[in-house]
């Protein structure tokens, strides 16, 4: 997001004594530049493949939380399977709405798009297969947070249906980081909507909260050429594996199965990232029929 700028308030969202607008830009500004993150990403497609064989695989619908502007949702659709997609971001749900009106007509007819809050928006109907892919997950950061996602997540799912997201596991040497140093990476062409773009410098700070365990990661962007800087906030909240356990099993699920990565791999020292496949417990299922 060209020209953001953050103050931090020191206060926890949802206090009611100050609005943390650090955190609320590190929660919305990478969306912001549908064309951004669809060239940084372009190349992660391990992820796309392991959740279109899951959807294919569960027969549909889909109920995808974080869907942004399309990156697992149009080629899920484009396998067959009906899925609804939701996000918090206009922009992201903008470009996925262009893009949709560019695909063939049946590709077009399988995907609804909501805009909302992942953690309190009610869709009346219930899912084989739920997921949260690509750290959205990360954007829950207080256990309250968590608790009610959580909760519409169960809410969404059918009888034995499953949720399933991917987070990254928390690496100690980068949140050990100073804040002050900036680390750069090599010059990049940045995306325009229009014309080729323009070449910057690209460096990010990582200052890690360690009482709220969040994560704040600035990515700040030079035009070689001369011109406006500018710079985008992300905050990701971080979750330890036993952490995530003991939340998932507290908010009514059980996990069906746990991967370091998209491969059939488990956990181990070396793990970067963490795939879980939760299912209700049988209480919580029943429980959920009572919501």
């Amino acid at each position: 997001m060209k020209g953001a700028t953050t103050t931090r308030s020191g206060r926890a969202p949802g206090s009611g004594l100050r609005r943390d607008l650090e955190l609320e830009a590190g929660t919305s500004a990478h969306y912001e530049d549908p064309a951004y993150y669809t060239k940084t990403y372009a190349r992660r497609t391990d992820d796309v493949r392991y959740y279109v064989e899951l959807a294919v695989a569960s027969g549909g619908p889909v109920l995808e939380y974080g869907c942004g502007n399309g990156r697992i949702t149009l080629p899920v659709a484009r396998a067959g399977i009906r899925i609804t997609g939701v996000d918090l971001a206009a922009p992201m749900l903008d470009d996925l709405r262009a893009q949709l009106g560019r695909e063939p007509r049946e590709v077009h007819s399988r995907v609804s798009l909501r805009r909302g809050d992942m953690r309190a928006l009610r869709l009346g109907r219930r899912f084989p297969l739920v997921i949260c892919p690509f750290n959205a997950f990360l954007h829950l950061y207080t256990r309250a947070d968590v608790e009610r996602f959580l909760a519409r997540a169960l809410a969404h799912l059918a009888p034995r249906g499953e949720l399933v997201f991917d987070v990254s596991m928390p690496e100690p040497a980068e949140l050990a980081r100073d804040p002050d140093r900036a680390y750069a990476t090599p010059r990049f062409r940045y995306p325009a909507k229009d014309g080729p773009g323009e070449v910057v410098r690209y460096t990010e700070r990582f200052d890690y909260d360690k009482v709220r365990q969040i994560l704040f990661v600035s990515m700040e962007f030079s035009p070689v050429g001369g011109g406006e800087r500018w710079m985008t906030p992300l905050a990701h909240r971080q979750f330890y594996p036993q952490e995530l356990e003991a939340l998932l099993h507290y908010n009514g699920f059980e996990i069906a199965e746990l991967r370091s990565d998209f491969s059939a791999a488990p956990p181990d020292n070396q793990t970067s990232m963490l795939l879980y496949r939760c299912r209700p417990r049988r209480s919580a299922r029943a429980g959920s029929r009572r919501t």
